[in-house]
């Protein structure tokens, strides 16, 4: 029987997550990636639920409780920096349960990237400048000129994905704007208000800031408003200027590569056309508002690899199974990323007292046990 081969864009979580499951299922991978090297940074993530799930079977956790940071005490402050209250780590422990991780971005990449690296063609600094599909397979041009050739083109490339607009259409056409930025970037120091294994969070209208401070090496700062912005150190500094204490402290080291983006959903009717199929957040992009993003990737990629082994030869039975399967937990999680936007940025300062209230309120030991089993059957 010949191998079948498949070509992956993006080298992020989805990426290399469809990788390695296909590699494990018998297909030749190709992976390439627009960056000229491996990214290893990145923004705080959780993941559980079907995502942990999926981690397992890949075979990732070994690597990844090994960088898994826990969960650590969060603290609401004040404008100028002074603690409002306190929120014990055994509050989310207990909201998600065992089977959960809590990584950087860059470490689930580098699990995932040690896991292929060896085995799979993975080139940088490579890009696919058009695509013609035929009953056989699909053929790509690259940006060095030369032709691939695949039974399957995967898009795994982000939002901004080039796959989506060669196959599908111009980003316009699928891109719900949410009307906010986003930074997360890498902080090197801490200022001494927010104690190391703590986070500070400040919660205003339209506006949230956090820093985290676990350690050398492993403390962040997260911001997002409503707005649109396409230059991050201005941008951040009206937003956030007015702001005093780790927050403060954390703006001034921004670099100049911070992540910064707008805050936007990929709504598509379908993620799959012939031989070329989307997967993660060019497909679908739930936003950080959703908080599942990571765990999406490698759940619908594993499940990709799954549904491809299970209809061997016949490729658009795969992918519709794939779909049909995949798509109400998108629709939720999308869902409950819009409904989030007040969580993260509330509208008004009504809505701040609001959600500080809710976060006192589950704080409460008598209150806990409500709140964790209605985040667990939110994610399963």
């Amino acid at each position: 029987m010949t191998t079948q081969r498949v070509i992956v864009t993006g080298a992020g979580i989805a990426g290399l997550a469809a990788a390695l499951r296909l590699h494990r299922a018998g297909w030749d991978v190709l992976v390439l990636e627009r960056a000229a090297e491996r990214r290893s940074s990145g923004y705080l993530l959780n993941l559980h639920g079907p995502g942990y799930d999926a981690a397992e079977r890949l075979g990732l956790l070994p690597a990844l409780r090994a960088k898994d940071i826990g969960f650590f005490t969060s603290t609401l402050v004040h404008p100028d920096g002074r603690e409002k209250f306190t929120i014990p780590a055994a509050v989310a422990q207990q909201a998600v349960g065992a089977r959960a991780l809590s990584l950087f971005r860059g470490d689930l990449e580098t699990a995932l990237y040690e896991a292929v690296s060896a085995t799979v063609d993975l080139r940088f600094d490579t890009t696919v400048h058009s695509l013609e599909q035929d009953p056989d397979g699909v053929e790509v041009t690259l940006s060095d000129g030369s032709t691939e050739r695949a039974d399957l083109l995967i898009g795994a490339d982000g939002v901004h994905s080039a796959i989506r607009a060669l196959a599908f259409g111009p980003e316009t056409d699928y891109l719900l704007d949410l009307e906010h930025m986003v930074a997360a970037f890498p902080l090197t120091d801490v200022s001494d208000h927010v104690a190391e294994g703590t986070g500070a969070t400040f919660l205003g209208p339209r506006r949230t800031a956090a820093v985290m401070n676990l350690g050398p090496g492993r403390s962040s700062a997260f911001f997002t408003y409503r707005g649109y912005d396409t230059h991050a150190r201005p941008a951040l500094t009206t937003a956030f200027g007015d702001l005093g204490g780790g927050i403060a402290h954390a703006l001034h080291q921004l670099p100049d590569d911070a992540y910064f983006d707008t805050v936007g959903q990929i709504v598509m009717d379908h993620w799959h056309h012939g031989r070329v199929v989307l997967l993660g957040d060019a497909a679908w992009c739930v936003t950080v508002f959703a908080g599942y993003g990571a765990a999406l990737a490698l759940h619908g990629a594993d499940h990709l690899g799954a549904t491809l082994t299970a209809h061997p030869g016949d490729l658009p039975a795969a992918l519709t199974a794939w779909e049909t399967a995949l798509r109400p937990e998108v629709t939720k999680r999308q869902a409950l990323a819009r409904k989030g936007i007040a969580r993260f940025a509330p509208p008004t300062t009504y809505h701040v007292q609001m959600s500080e209230l809710m976060l006192r309120t589950i704080a409460l030991p008598g209150i806990r046990h409500l709140v964790a089993r209605a985040i667990r059957r939110a994610n399963n």
